[in-house]
């Protein structure tokens, strides 16, 4: 049965209501900070524009971003949220209304869209605290820190992703994020951004993942094979064992990272999965790109990558290397346009404009290498 307009408006009044008792400061709706250009994947299946054309929230606690989601008409009014100071356990509460889904210890972006959270003024960081994105679609994060999220010990968050999606996720795009560990599984840390059950049409860009024992997958599982078409371009990946990421099936598009100190392995294409791997900058690290630990093979397009005291193990019953001498396995189609930088700049490059607190900066082509 379909509730009367009138009570759909009181309810919004109500959580409007609560969203000021939170704290949280609204505005009507005004032209977008500058947040530069979509790209990738993530321009794709009809775009990601998150909260464009809706009202500007500012929120400084977990709790009066979750308070922001819960104050809007429904759960797909457009809303940018900026974010600014350390948002952790002790200020982020679960929040309810009609419009949201939220709860206490994470930031849970839960059968929702059309939603930009953007780190503002002095900066966001969020500390021990992850950021879930779970049935959801058109979001936008960018400018934001988020660190040693935890799968065990205490605090714990997110299952230990930095950054997580699950279960039907469409059209996201992470821009000019950093997100951070302090160390592997055994320390209590999961990935660093991870997609699984059926998460598609994601960009990964001008963002620094650092400090772990795994940057992040696409699928979960050697069966879970619904999720892909995404794009990782103008990252640095520092530290890092393994997973740069890691792909179960789907597609993935790899241009213009640098990737330094990768400790045991890279890009791990596996079960049919297809990585075009274009210009990248690949430095003192140990097998960035193949198919590692299972004998399900994936594939990869290669060109114009630098491969700069790179080593490569033997192959072996679960081990694939690409290298000493990467060769394309396959052909990857990319459906957008895109300019490639010369991989011999993308140290320079990355560094100048990767990672919150840069500016929103992008290449202008330039280097002085």
């Amino acid at each position: 049965m379909t509730r009367p307009v009138a009570l759909r408006l009181s309810a919004a009044s109500a959580a409007m209501a609560l969203a000021a008792a939170a704290g949280v400061t609204l505005s009507t709706p005004e032209a977008s900070a500058a947040t530069g250009s979509v790209t990738g994947y993530a321009t794709q299946n009809g775009g990601t524009t998150g909260g464009a054309g809706g009202q500007r929230v500012r929120a400084t606690t977990g709790t009066q971003i979750h308070a922001a989601l819960c104050g809007r008409a429904d759960s797909s009014t457009p809303i940018t949220i900026e974010v600014e100071g350390t948002i952790n356990h002790g200020n982020t509460s679960k929040v309810s209304g009609d419009s949201c889904n939220t709860a206490a210890g994470v930031i849970e972006l839960k059968q929702i869209s059309n939603v930009t959270l953007i780190g503002v003024g002095n900066g966001a960081v969020f500390d021990q605290l992850g950021i879930h994105i779970r049935e959801s679609s058109n979001i936008i994060i960018q400018n934001v820190t988020v660190r040693n999220v935890k799968k065990s010990g205490s605090p714990t968050s997110n299952g230990g992703d930095a950054i997580g999606m699950e279960r039907d996720v469409r059209n996201i795009w992470v821009d000019h994020a950093t997100l951070e560990a302090s160390g592997g599984e055994s320390e209590g840390y999961d990935g660093l951004f991870d997609m699984k059950d059926n998460t598609q049409y994601v960009t990964l860009s001008y963002s620094v993942l650092r400090n772990s024992g795994r940057g992040g997958l696409i699928g979960s599982s050697e069966s879970d094979l619904s999720n892909g078409y995404v794009t990782f371009h103008h990252n640095r990946y520092e530290n890092i064992d393994s997973r740069a990421p890691l792909l179960r099936g789907g597609t993935a598009h790899a241009y213009n990272n640098h990737y330094v100190s990768l400790n045991e392995s890279g890009i791990n294409s596996r079960a049919g999965a297809k990585a075009k791997v274009d210009n990248n900058y690949f430095e003192d690290s140990k097998d960035v790109l193949g198919t590692f630990y299972t004998d399900q093979r994936g594939y990869w397009q290669v060109s114009g990558n630098v491969f700069d005291n790179v080593t490569w193990s033997s192959p072996g019953t679960d081990n694939y290397p690409a290298g000493p001498n990467p060769q394309s396995t396959t052909t990857v189609s990319i459906p957008y346009s895109y300019t490639l930088d010369a991989a011999a700049c993308v140290p320079d490059i990355v560094s100048r404009t990767a990672g919150a607190g840069t500016g929103l900066q992008v290449s202008d082509g330039n280097c002085t290498s």
